[in-house]
């Protein structure tokens, strides 16, 4: 079940850089909701696609989508 995006409605865009951000603060909220969840990277990615799954660019270029979380994943250290 995709989580709500802690943006301001209206502030999604369909671009990678909102994206990104997006990408990345769901990243954030699943490590403080979960924190020592186990799961291997690949797993979290899909989970945090998943929380993703509404976002503009990810339902437009999902291909492209997952090319921008993988990375954000790497610059997040994972």
């Amino acid at each position: 079940m995709p989580l709500p995006f802690p943006d301001k409605d209206g502030q999604l865009f369909n671009n990678a850089d909102s994206f990104a951000m997006a990408f990345d603060e769901a990243w954030k909220r699943h490590d403080q909701q979960q924190p020592g969840h186990g799961l291997v990277a690949s797993e979290k990615l899909e989970r945090i696609l998943e929380a993703c799954a509404n976002h503009p660019f990810m339902q437009s270029d999902p291909a492209m989508a997952r090319q921008v979380a993988a990375f954000r994943m790497r610059l997040l250290g994972f």
